[in-house]
């Protein structure tokens, strides 16, 4: 059995009605205009590279999803609120049909955000519509398929934080999405080392609780020795390599990760500014001092990875992530924390920081497990077809929904991408 959504039992057996579903959807969907609230008209259409989407698009598109994986399929006599939409809005789905250029969908001024909203509207009344129908034939696939919706929905919420971001930090004026809460003035707490004995281990997801397809099937590893460090690299800990001159040593480079360096010439973080010999960054809350203490953010794979190298370590493979990670609760600065911004360490836990304040690169390239098979159609696109040349981020981040996020979830990102909340921990051989 395939794990897309594996939690829909849950809510095809407790409510006829399917209520708590209906309530889980309603929650989610309304989450994502709570996010944008603190925008003004003209952001919603703004893209500031290939990469990045429009927030306006972020909520067409979860919409479209629901529309043509449910609505069409499933609910009887459907009609599209718009039928180009299902081009404008499909992101890269082949199986389903054409799509709109990615590196282009900021350049169209329709539909309007007034548009958006009413087509989330009418997407969010039909769904009602079939997630109400009790006796429908296909109810069991309906629940599976919504369930993956919304935490595909979610998936979207965190991008839209950090496309909303770059964004405004494109902007010389450095406008503020929101005002920041009070953050900490503590200071992170001292790097220790973890250790974890070896042996053959096992790894990936398995049950009745939502996960995706990649995280499948569970399977058996096998792990040397181990220790791993007590939380992630600070700004402090990054600024003695920046002034190391670790961006200019191409000893510490990977080969691919030196030509970024020289071709864009990095020279700190994404974000960052050296201002009257302070450095700065640009946050959602605007321009701040770069805090010492909180851990190091936008980095890359390449700059994890060369750090690692100055620094004498290593980065954790995944598999060691997840079994330091496999008995730990998931708490810590997630989205519901509400700072929305890497913060330092805190807690009395061994390990810090495993969940939230930002995504952990590791050293493992993002490929299939043992046994792992593709879906067909629409599903198989999800996460199997970008099984090449990128890289596995674990933990989560300071903008991703706490219910969203997994010891087994598996983010991954090209080795040379800066603007997600990514940043890294350490690791050696025990």
């Amino acid at each position: 059995m395939t794990s897309t959504a594996l939690a829909y039992q849950k809510y095809v057996s407790s409510d006829r009605n399917n209520t708590p579903l209906i309530t889980y959807y309603t929650q989610v969907r309304q989450q994502s205009g709570l996010l944008c609230e603190p925008l003004e008209i003209e952001d919603y259409g703004i893209q500031t590279m290939p990469e990045t989407s429009p927030p306006k698009w972020h909520l067409a598109h979860t919409s479209w999803f629901f529309e043509t994986l449910l609505l069409k399929p499933f609910l009887s006599g459907y009609r599209e609120f718009q039928p180009m939409f299902a081009q404008l809005f499909n992101s890269y789905y082949d199986t389903i049909g054409r799509y709109h250029p990615r590196s282009e969908r900021g350049r169209l001024s329709r539909p309007t955000i007034v548009e958006v909203y009413g087509y989330r509207k009418y997407v969010d009344e039909q769904m009602m519509h079939l997630l109400s129908h009790p006796d429908h034939q296909h109810r069991k696939e309906i629940a599976r398929l919504t369930v993956l919706g919304i935490n595909h929905e979610q998936q979207h919420q965190e991008l839209m934080l950090t496309d909303i971001k770059h964004n405004f930090a494109y902007n010389p004026l450095h406008p503020t999405y929101r005002e920041s809460p009070v953050m900490s003035i503590a200071k992170t707490k001292h790097l220790q080392w973890v250790e974890f004995e070896g042996g053959v281990k096992m790894t990936g997801h398995e049950g009745e609780e939502f996960a995706y397809d990649n995280e499948t099937p569970r399977h058996k590893v096998y792990l040397d020795d181990f220790r791993l460090a007590s939380r992630a690299v600070s700004n402090g800990e990054f600024i003695n390599f920046i002034e190391a001159e670790g961006y200019q040593d191409p000893e510490l480079w990977l080969s691919d990760a030196w030509k970024t360096v020289c071709q864009q010439q990095w020279q700190a973080p994404l974000y960052w500014e050296h201002i009257d010999g302070v450095w700065w960054h640009m946050t959602l809350g605007g321009m701040k001092p770069v805090d010492a203490n909180a851990p190091v953010c936008h980095v890359s794979f390449y700059e994890a990875a060369a750090y690692a190298r100055w620094a004498g370590k290593r980065l954790p493979t995944e598999a060691e992530w997840e079994v330091a990670a496999a008995e730990l609760p998931i708490e810590g600065n997630l989205c519901t924390a509400d700072f929305l911004h890497p913060m330092p360490a805190y807690g009395e836990t061994t390990l810090l920081q495993m969940y939230g304040d930002v995504w952990e690169w590791t050293q493992s390239a993002y490929a299939s497990y043992p046994g792992y098979q593709q879906a067909k159609g629409p599903l198989g696109e999800y996460n199997g077809k970008f099984m090449s040349s990128q890289m596995v981020l674990r933990g989560g981040s300071c903008v991703t929904p706490a219910d969203h996020i997994r010891a087994t979830y598996r983010n991954f990102f090209y080795p040379h991408e800066r603007w997600q909340f990514s940043g890294f921990r350490l690791a050696e051989d025990g």
